[in-house]
């Protein structure tokens, strides 16, 4: 070989080594690929290990002198010791501890926390039953909490599956006393991760710190996070699985911004910036875990899952958040958890922005609950009144407010009513001509002083309350379990009758609900009652053709629709309908004389007429217009 070719060999080696430098990977790209490979290793050798510690037992306890019934698959102690120290490192000592059980009882929950894991298990709230009468449980052991972290000497740690160590015992705590509950994972030499806990006995907030003492001699820092992982079975409380399914979710809020969530669908998401709490929200409960600070938005997400053939849980939520280290010597971060009801002025009381997981409606609609109904609602429940009542002086109430709003629609619906004769001998005189017809309709408008627009502005007041009912009562904890007349629960829907089991009629239910039934008559009569007015006052043709459909084809709907809805919701739609329907016939008859209105309009029409047109008379002019120009075109 010459002296050329062995140089162009060692140049052409420089480049392939130099090039395999540049593009290989970093140390941190390094490190995460062998903590993957090794937490997937390690999870394998648990399995290998087992079956083969198991099968030496067995074949030592066959050949034994000590004859037994059947032989024990239980792992020998030095077995385990090495299992343990080669899975969890220096944690090692907490795997060989044995699991207690605490108790503590306060004036509104049972709490029962593990030392595997140092964790709330189950979590039991007092004042509330299920449906069928049992204790409600929040979440129990299906549910999992944890942290999870990588060692120095690349161990994959979840603290679930380690023994905290305690000197709790089960205790009551009560009223305005307050205990505090520590819980610590000992990695030897002075090291370890302590949780404490600060439980009052009035409150359904708990303290929850995590102090991380010597860590930094223990976990690899290099990250500067620790993962906080936290999911929630959410079992079946309450009538029906669905109502539930719909209203169980995550709820979130980023930093300095508005609160949101996952929807009623399942969904993952990718939290994008710093959160400052998550609220595994059910139908009426939840479970919140809020930070004195904020979870750093590395590798959070949200997710919820269901489960459509289990009728014992709801859903599972699960989120998996991530507290920022920073590598010194002592770490501390604080965090709040609160266990208890969707009660607004509770939630409230916490801060947060926690009511904003209660839906009260978009926009408008939360406005009208947030400031008007909810106060007067709470207001009345002060009282200690059946519900039922309650809802009946809060419809009452309601409709008196908007009383002058609606003798303006009625008054409205009257004017048109007296100018129907001339209306139709203007539709009959310029059938052929629509731009005539609109202009000599709009010049009789402005002659007499008629708005036609006047009956539909009070309407659309109307709506925002109309709609915050239907978001208010579905959300109301406190007509949960309350009874009245035949419905045992306003909160889901009252039947009268069950259809044998595994029949449903379509988008109808398996069930008949008499609140539903009773509304949609109520919606007829009141229909009818406004459609004849209507058509009263306008002339036959496709609009009275449409308000006749309406008038059969609304109540149909809303049987359907609202069957299995809360029947507090069906109650109060009842009431209001009938209350209107009364309204209607004290107005017509009392305040409103149809003969002074017809002597009011013969007045305005002798008036000089002002050249001067309106706003909305110069649009339906232009657009009378502009449809007589395209027919033309045509």
């Amino acid at each position: 070989m010459d002296k050329n070719t062995l140089i162009g060999l060692l140049l052409i080696g420089a480049i392939v080594i130099g090039f395999s430098i540049l593009n290989g990977p970093s140390d941190e790209e390094i490190a995460e690929q062998k903590h993957l490979r090794d937490s997937t290793e390690q999870v394998e050798s648990r399995r290998e290990r087992l079956v083969e510690e198991q099968q030496k037992d067995v074949n030592e306890t066959n050949h034994s002198e000590v004859t037994t019934t059947e032989p024990s698959l239980t792992l020998s102690d030095s077995a385990k010791q090495l299992l343990n120290t080669d899975l969890y490192g220096d944690f090692a000592i907490a795997a060989n501890k044995e699991e207690k059980s605490i108790v503590i009882e306060t004036d509104l929950m049972s709490l029962t926390f593990s030392s595997k894991g140092g964790s709330i298990q189950k979590a039991v709230l007092k004042d509330y039953k299920t449906y069928d009468g049992k204790e409600l449980v929040l979440f129990e052991e299906a549910s999992k909490f944890n942290l999870n972290f990588f060692t120095r000497d690349n161990k994959n740690i979840f603290t679930d599956e380690l023994n905290f160590t305690t000197e709790e015992s089960s205790l009551t705590v009560r009223g305005e006393d307050e205990k505090t509950i520590t819980f610590k994972l000992d990695a030897g030499n002075d090291r370890y991760i302590e949780y404490i806990y600060k439980i009052k006995g009035n409150d359904y907030l708990i303290d929850f710190d995590v102090n991380m003492i010597g860590m930094d001699q223990v976990m690899d820092m290099r990250t500067g996070e620790v993962a906080l992982n936290w999911m929630i079975n959410a079992p079946s409380q309450e009538k029906s699985l669905k109502p539930q399914r719909d209203a169980t979710t995550i709820f979130y809020k980023y930093r300095n911004e508005d609160v949101d969530d996952l929807g009623i669908a399942d969904e993952k998401e990718d939290f994008e910036a710093s959160i400052k709490w998550v609220s595994l929200k059910q139908q009426f409960f939840n479970a919140t875990l809020i930070a004195d600070e904020y979870f750093d938005r590395s590798k959070a997400f949200a997710q919820t899952e269901t489960d459509e053939g289990s009728d014992i849980y709801v859903k599972k939520l699960t989120t998996g958040l991530t507290i920022p280290v920073s590598g010194s010597k002592i770490e501390q971060f604080g965090m709040s958890l609160y266990l208890g009801p969707n009660k607004y002025d509770v939630l409230e009381a916490h801060g947060n922005e926690l009511q904003d997981i209660i839906n009260l409606g978009w926009g408008i609609f939360g406005w009208v609950n947030q400031f008007a109904v909810i106060p007067v609602f709470n207001f009345l429940d002060s009282f200690n009144w059946n519900y039922g009542i309650i809802i009946l002086i809060l419809t009452i109430l309601l409709k008196l407010v908007l009383m002058p709003i609606t003798y303006k629609t009625y008054l409205s619906g009257a004017k048109m009513r007296v100018l129907k004769p001339e209306i139709s001998e203007i539709n009959d005189k310029y059938k052929d001509d629509a731009m005539k017809k609109q202009q000599a309709t709009m010049s009789l408008y402005k002659q007499t002083g008629v708005n036609p627009l006047s009956g539909c502005i009070p309407l659309l007041i109307q709506m925002p309350i109309l709609f915050a009912m239907f978001r208010f009562f579905p959300a109301s904890i406190e007509l949960r379990q309350e009874s009245f007349l035949w419905a045992d629960d306003l909160s889901t829907y009252d039947s009268i009758y069950n259809f044998p089991a595994g029949f449903e009629i379509p988008f109808y239910g398996d069930h008949i609900s008499l609140f539903t039934i009773l509304m949609a008559i109520s919606i007829a009569f009141y229909t009818k009652m406004n459609s004849q007015m209507s058509m009263s006052s306008m002339s036959e043709g496709p609009m009275a053709a449409q308000m006749k459909i309406m008038t059969y084809l609304m109540p149909v709907m809303m049987l359907f629709f609202f069957n299995n809805y809360s029947s507090g919701l069906s109650y109060y739609y009842l009431l209001a309908n009938i209350i209107s329907i009364g309204q209607t016939v004290l107005i017509r008859k009392v305040f409103i004389n149809e003969d002074s209105i017809r002597a009011k309009i013969e007045m305005n029409k002798k008036k000089p007429k002002s050249k001067k047109k309106s706003g909305f008379q110069k649009r339906l002019e232009d657009m009378a217009k502009q449809q007589q120009t395209n027919k033309k075109k045509k």
